[in-house]
């Protein structure tokens, strides 16, 4: 017992500093995404309703140079572009090859960039994306979190404007397409 009195006051100081030692704990806060203003890009899926016109409806993946081959058009760029966006630059490229005058056009995303959980979790790898995921159900979905994780934040890496932003993520925070989430190991 007197050893432990001892001891005491040496290992609260110790004990305080563990937070301080935490994975990921330096990095700055990950930029909020703006889910209303979704941005297409390479392996996005997309279905394109012509009104009247079926043979210019159809499915349609946005290629690794970013664009979509529309039948009798031809190669539209989607990248980048929000849906609403792909809508006009669609029927702009069907007025000027001269197919219909007033087209009316409708476009829907149906298959979203993967996202990718590394890191501590049970199954790291490769997942599709689920409109409303956060950072805790993409770890759910990836087997759930090991007994070493931190499960109070992550690593995300996002891609915004042609360029990777990393960023620590509270477990609430929301995921987009082709996010790269890495869940830390727990120091003890």
């Amino acid at each position: 017992m007197r050893l432990f009195r001892f001891l005491l006051p040496l290992l609260i100081p110790l004990v305080a500093m563990l937070p301080a030692c935490a994975p990921g704990r330096d990095l700055a806060p990950l930029p909020p995404a703006d889910v209303a203003d979704y941005r297409l890009g390479p392996g996005d899926a997309v279905r394109i309703i012509t009104f009247g016109e079926e043979s210019l409806t159809g499915e349609f993946r946005v290629s690794d140079s970013g664009s979509i081959a529309l039948p009798l058009v031809g190669p539209v760029r989607a990248s980048g572009s929000t849906p609403a966006a792909l809508e006009s630059r669609v029927a702009a490229a069907m007025k000027r090859a001269n197919l219909l005058r007033n087209p009316s056009v409708a476009v829907e995303v149906i298959l979203y960039r993967p996202i990718y959980v590394l890191g501590e979790v049970n199954k790291p790898g490769q997942y599709p994306y689920q409109p409303g995921m956060t950072v805790v159900t993409a770890a759910a979905v990836a087997g759930g979190f090991t007994y070493r994780a931190v499960d109070a934040y992550a690593s995300v890496v996002r891609s915004s404007g042609g360029e990777a932003v990393e960023g620590k993520a509270s477990r609430h925070a929301s995921v987009q397409p082709g996010d790269v989430i890495t869940v830390f190991e727990r120091r003890f």
